[in-house]
Parts: structure tokens; C-alpha cells; sequence
């Protein structure tokens, strides 16, 4: 008895997570895509807002070098002013971090950027800079945070499930089903980071270009971001981020797919 009533928990856990994952969905204005998100526009840049100050103190608070501040700000804006990405609601401000050992970059929620000195330093051109930029403005725009946390809650909903229709508490063998699930959830939340990256590599590409940056140098920054991991990255399932050779090859063929006739004179480098 006991086991059929942990049965019909767990199909009414499953079967709410499943309806409210695939009752909120909504069209992207940006992208054009439907997407599964549980937030609105204002609940993400409160969110982002909120965030910020702790995830700057993480890395040691704003750099101390006010004009390198400013420098990253006014690349960022012209990236925002000179594309689509004016017309949505984000509030977009971009930070220099004072960490100079860490090699990252990240957006949260709602438009706040962040790049980390250490990152900066190895970058070569004022390109590189904004294409960096550009990918973090992809997943605001791409409203990859809501995207996510819509499907972590659903993937968290069905591991759980699970747990509860395979654990015994008079069976301890029992537990390496949660265990299991657990896991599966997880690489399954990774494989929609990876998604998540390449698509902002992609907006990244058109960004720069209508920016009147080169979007190649995209390309550099692939590389530097290798060398940077040192070629120790691990297997790529396992992973948040696709390895930057992979990203590379997809940002060859955005820039192919964007500027079939070869791309524009007079783009900054």
C-alpha cells in the first residue's frame, strides 16, 4: 500500500512540474522564439539589481581604475545604442571587476555585466572587448537566466519524483536511484547552458558587426579563453560552456550565414 501511495505522489509531482513548465511559455521580442520562462521582464532586472553588489564582491568589487571602468561602460553602450537591443526594456550597465586572476565574464538577469580585469588584460583589441560584451548582452536579450531557472524548476521536479517513487527508507541501495536522477537533471541543465552559449555566440556576431566592430575578432577571443583553461577542459558533456574550438566553428558560420557577401570596409578591429 505504502508503495502505491508513493507512487501517486510522485505522478502528481511529475505531472505538476510538466503542466507548469509548458504553461509558461511566451514569445521572445528580440529573438523571435518561444521560450518556456516563469519571470517577467521586471522581475528579472529586480532580480539582476538585487544580485549585483554580491556578485561584484566575489571578485573583489569594482575595479579601482574609474576610466578603464568608464572604457568597458561606453563599449558596452554603444553596443546597446546601435543595435535592437535600445528597443527592449533592459537596463543595461556593464562593470569592470578588480579581480585580476580570475578569466570571466557573465550577465545576470535584466542587464548587468560584468567583466573581470583579469579577463581584460588578455584581451588585444577594443573587437575583442566588445565581443566579449556582445555575448553577455546575447543572454540578457536571449532571456537565457529565466529560461533557465524555468527548467531547472522543472527538472527539479521531475528528480524529485523520481527520488520519491524509488526510495526505500528499509532499502539504502535504494538511494543510488535519487542519486541518479539527480545526476541526469544536472547534465541536462548543463546541455541547455551549451545551447544558451552558442546562441549568444550567434547574437554576439550580429551585434558587433551592426556596432561597427569586426565580428572575427570573436574568433581571437576563443582562442584566448583556451589558452586561458590551459587545454585541461574536460569531457564536454560535463560542461557548462562548449569548448571554444567548438565555438569557434559556430561563430565562423554566423559570420558566413550574416555577411554572405563578405563583411563591411571601416570595421573596428
Amino acid at each position: 500500500m505504502r508503495g502505491v501511495i508513493k507512487f501517486i505522489v510522485a505522478i502528481l509531482v511529475a505531472a505538476v512540474s510538466l503542466v507548469t513548465y509548458w504553461c509558461n511559455r511566451q514569445e521572445n521580442e528580440f529573438t523571435g522564439q518561444m521560450q518556456h520562462v516563469d519571470m517577467t521582464v521586471e522581475q528579472e532586472i529586480a532580480l539582476g539589481l538585487q544580485a549585483a553588489p554580491e556578485m561584484a564582491s566575489q571578485y573583489g568589487g569594482l575595479h579601482p581604475d574609474e576610466q578603464a571602468r568608464a572604457e568597458v561602460n561606453a563599449i558596452g553602450q554603444r553596443l546597446v545604442q546601435n543595435t535592437r537591443v535600445s528597443e527592449t526594456p533592459y537596463k543595461f550597465d556593464f562593470h569592470l571587476l578588480a579581480d585580476e586572476q580570475t578569466v570571466n565574464a557573465f550577465a545576470l538577469p535584466g542587464g548587468q555585466i560584468f567583466i573581470t580585469a583579469g579577463l581584460l588584460r588578455r584581451l588585444s583589441s577594443e573587437a575583442q572587448l566588445a565581443g566579449v560584451l556582445s555575448h553577455e548582452i546575447g543572454h540578457v536579450v536571449g532571456r537565457h537566466s529565466a529560461q533557465q531557472l524555468a527548467k531547472a524548476k522543472l527538472t527539479q521536479g521531475l528528480t524529485g519524483a523520481a527520488a520519491i517513487a524509488t526510495y526505500d527508507p528499509d532499502n539504502p541501495a535504494s538511494r543510488t536511484g535519487a542519486v541518479a536522477a539527480a545526476m541526469i537533471g544536472k547534465l541536462m541543465n548543463m546541455r541547455y547552458g551549451r545551447e544558451d552559449e552558442l546562441e549568444s555566440d550567434r547574437l554576439a556576431v550580429r551585434l558587433t558587426g551592426e556596432s561597427g566592430y569586426d565580428p572575427r575578432a570573436m574568433i581571437e577571443v576563443m582562442r584566448i579563453l583556451a589558452e586561458a583553461s590551459g587545454g585541461a577542459s574536460g569531457p564536454e558533456f560535463a560542461q557548462t560552456h562548449p569548448n571554444p574550438g567548438n565555438r569557434i566553428a559556430v561563430i565562423e558560420r554566423a559570420i558566413q550565414e550574416e555577411y554572405p557577401n563578405g563583411l563591411p570596409a571601416g570595421l573596428v578591429e
